[in-house]
């Protein structure tokens, strides 16, 4: 329909990379700093929070450089399957709670994260 946007879609692409970096950037900070309040919060230990919050980090300033784009993607990929794995087995949280933030951010992340990873990408970073 609108076939004259494809001449753009290494933007489009450089946009999503971007886009779920700077979500990624946001929610790494926090384990970052503040890993044992995350920890308790979560059920699991600093350790792992910690770790989480590298990944993060790491995997989202891969993402916006543009370097490695298909591991930075791959990795946050299983982050998301993680979260989701946890709020739906662990706290049986639905899809999109009422009461507290549902698992449906994480599965549309999970899948950009996808989209990135079989589609490399694209050309473009910073």
């Amino acid at each position: 329909m609108f076939t004259q946007l494809l001449a753009y879609n290494d933007v489009g692409l450089f946009l999503l990379r971007a886009a779920v970096a700077i979500v990624f950037f946001v929610h790494s900070w926090p384990k970052l700093s503040k890993s044992k309040i995350m920890a308790s919060g979560m059920g699991v230990s600093s350790a792992i929070v910690l770790l989480l919050g590298a990944i993060e980090f790491v995997s989202a300033l891969g993402l916006v450089l543009g370097i490695y784009t298909q591991l930075a993607a791959l990795l946050l990929a299983l982050v998301m399957i993680g979260a989701i794995k946890m709020k739906y087995m662990k706290w049986s949280v639905a899809f999109n709670a009422m009461d507290k933030t549902g698992w449906e951010f994480d599965f549309v992340l999970l899948f950009a994260c996808v989209s990135i990873l079989l589609g490399g990408g694209g050309p473009i970073g910073l």
